[in-house]
């Protein structure tokens, strides 16, 4: 193993400038950015952590899953750092019949490390089921998280007389920590602090208020239960008012708390009847004497999901919330209404009425770029475009392309010196977790990965995830660096991972697809893992559904090997790139329709193309209603820049490669004085 952290990513005119320092240092002209001959000199030089038996292990742990592990049968693993968790596996397997005996045996073996804490927390829900209180206190120890456990820890410590003198202030705290439901874990402390007169109406209706602004109305029915008889009425009449608004209201007493669940009660009818919760705020705004909040609170839901869904009041109701009431959330929504209507005058009024951190985002300064063009105010549009462009994201990219200059990315390469190299890779935890994770435990992988990082300085948590790069382990780069921080987002080898670029190069080719797109939507799907899974079942490297993937080998007539074949990597990649294909022959040649279609699906691809036929590229993706997809179109081909310089050292210009054009002028990367820009945040 080499010194340094090995530079993995650029061969660069003016390098000694760059290094270490990034681009800080100020420079005559900008420094112009290759990417390396070879993708593979790109890639980690750290060695793979070797381990033979790690096969074994791995049959272990399924034997222990089965109830058929037997330690005798394997002894030549005892010795081994994951034996442990084939414990685990076996002890969770059976955990309501473990004797504590063995359980605690378990907990003091291991003591401190990960596999003992992920036991412990198993373990003590298990007691609490068994209602073995006294054990239940033996196995708990500090910074055990979770309300579940939280409560039963209080259960267990009333149950056995150990009430500390705090017990009541940690009840309360637990009460009133939220207006949303708690888990049924926490009934019977809650009995527990009523009986000890510490849950006074005050605490009553302090979680009351924060359920009504949570839109609970069956946790304030709850709450209502345990008020005053003389109280309990009105308490239901509130929650009853959040089911559905009622004109018993209108009688209600002229107090704060009348006013904030009428509001809120009106603002949830907003968000599924904007009409109807528009239609009835005057008669209860006058009844209660609203303050301009209240209303606000109401006129805001109704002009959300109007807009949302851009109907024809939108601009209407977008003028009727109170400015004080306005969120950046909103302000954006005024701007995509005006966009949608292609009202270029009242978009651009919209972005100069946002707060001067949300103009400045490089999003809102192309934005405020393009419509001042649009205005016939060229220095302006320039001079935003110039500040945009300095970003190394979506709309950085497409601020570069308007002012026909080259794209700004600034890669941070930090050094390591060898000893600290050596200390992370050799740290036990680390190594456990990369090995995990190459069994496909990523529970347990987190688990070893988060207690390695706690021993960790940043410079050592960036080798570790260097280290789980060279392992294999990519998503590491999205969990274990910090995307807030500004220098972790110029980490690009790091956070974009390449491999199997001869097979996207070749797929590529024979789609007539830009390599680089296919490289961003894995990487944006499941960041390189060839095992990911969706919660919908969505497979592999492009996140595959089985249905479509047998509808496209089907299509190419290739042999269609089941749902398990997406998780080979080649297989995947054929079929997702071919899909890619599919959906851009469907959709006129546009990429940045396709990775719309491709996100949400053809039926809202469909109302969105219908909504705003002909509209720019820019503009259409700005204001596709789903903020999921709206994110996931700029995402993707922001990456597709990035992936451009990986694979090839420059890159399409941002408007051919939305538009389907693979065979266009490239552009090379600079790294201006001073600029640290990052890749779209992902």
């Amino acid at each position: 193993m080499s010194a340094p952290l090995p530079r993995h990513a650029i061969v660069a005119l003016a390098l000694a400038a760059l290094a270490a320092a990034g681009c800080a240092q100020s420079s005559p002209a900008p420094a112009v950015i290759a990417a390396s001959a070879s993708p593979a000199a790109r890639a980690s030089s750290m060695q793979p952590l070797a381990d033979p038996r790690l096969p074994r292990v791995g049959e272990a742990i399924d034997a222990a899953r089965a109830g058929r592990f037997d330690a005798s049968a394997y002894g030549d693993l005892a010795d081994h750092p994951l034996y442990p968790w084939i414990e685990y596996a076996s002890l969770a397997r059976d955990l309501d019949t473990v004797p504590r005996d063995r359980a605690e045996a378990f907990l003091a073996r291991h003591e401190g490390r990960p596999v003992a804490e992920t036991f412990r927390k198993a373990w003590l829900a298990q007691l609490a089921r068994r209602e073995d209180w006294p054990a239940f206190n033996a196995a708990w120890r500090d910074g055990v998280d979770g309300t579940a456990l939280a409560c039963q820890r209080l259960q267990a410590e009333q149950a056995t007389g150990q009430a500390s003198g705090d017990w009541n202030a940690r009840a309360q705290a637990i009460w009133t920590r939220s207006g949303e439901s708690l888990p049924d874990a926490c009934d019977p402390p809650f009995a527990a602090l009523a009986a000890r007169g510490g849950l006074t109406p005050e605490l009553r209706w302090q979680r009351f208020d924060l359920a009504a602004e949570a839109w609970q109305p069956g946790v304030m029915r709850s709450i209502a239960r345990g008020l005053p008889a003389e109280q309990q009425a009105l308490a239901n009449d509130y929650a009853a008012f959040l089911d559905a608004p009622h004109p018993r209201a209108l009688s209600w007493p002229k107090t704060a708390r009348s006013r904030l669940v009428a509001s809120q009660g009106l603002a949830r009818l907003g968000k599924a009847d904007p009409d109807a919760a528009e239609a009835q705020l005057p008669q209860y705004a006058r009844a209660l004497d609203f303050s301009e909040a209240d209303r606000g609170r109401v006129l805001y839901q109704v002009a959300l999901w109007t807009v949302a869904s851009y109907l024809p009041d939108s601009a209407r109701r977008l003028a009727a919330v109170p400015a004080a009431s306005y969120d950046p959330r909103l302000h954006e929504w005024r701007v995509r209404e005006a966009m949608s209507r292609s009202d270029w005058p009242a978009a651009l009024a919209a972005v100069r009425k946002m707060g001067d951190a949300q103009r400045n985002e490089s999003r809102w300064q192309y934005f405020e770029a393009r419509l001042a063009e649009k205005a016939g105010d060229a220095a302006a549009a320039k001079r935003l475009y110039g500040l945009a462009a300095g970003n190394s994201d979506f709309h950085g990219f497409l601020a570069a392309d308007r002012l026909q200059q080259p794209y700004t990315l600034c890669p941070w390469q930090p050094d390591a010196p060898a000893a600290t190299v050596a200390r992370v890779t050799g740290d036990d935890a680390l190594r456990r977790a990369v090995l995990l994770a190459r069994l496909e435990q990523p529970g347990w992988a987190a688990a070893e990965w988060k207690d390695a990082r706690s021993r960790f300085s940043d410079a050592e948590r960036l080798v570790a995830v260097d280290y789980a790069l060279a392992n294999g382990w990519f998503d590491r780069a999205v969990f274990g660096l910090d995307l807030k921080n500004e220098d972790e987002r110029r980490l690009y080898d790091l956070r974009f991972p390449l491999h199997h670029d001869a097979t996207l190069r070749r797929e590529a080719a024979k789609n007539r697809l830009d390599p680089a797109w296919i490289a961003a939507e894995i990487r944006a799907e499941s960041t390189f893992n060839p095992r990911a899974r969706s919660p919908a079942n969505a497979l592999g490297l492009m996140q595959i559904l089985p249905g479509t993937g047998a509808s496209v080998a089907a299509r190419l007539g290739l042999p269609w090997g089941g749902a398990q074949s997406l998780y080979d990597a080649d297989t995947n990649i054929i079929l997702g790139s071919a899909y890619l294909r599919q959906m851009m022959d469907e959709n006129g040649g546009q990429p940045y329709f396709a990775i719309a279609g491709y996100n949400a699906g053809p039926t809202p691809l469909l109302r969105w193309r219908t909504q705003r036929p002909g509209m720019d590229p820019d503009f259409w993706i700005e204001t596709v209603s789903y903020r999921e997809t709206r994110e996931y179109v700029a995402r993707v081909l922001a990456f597709s820049v990035i992936y451009d310089w990986k694979l090839d050292g420059d890159a399409l210009t941002l408007g051919d490669r939305m538009r389907g054009r693979v065979d266009g002028p490239r552009k090379h990367f600079v790294c201006d004085a001073g600029t640290h820009a990052p890749a779209e945040a992902g």
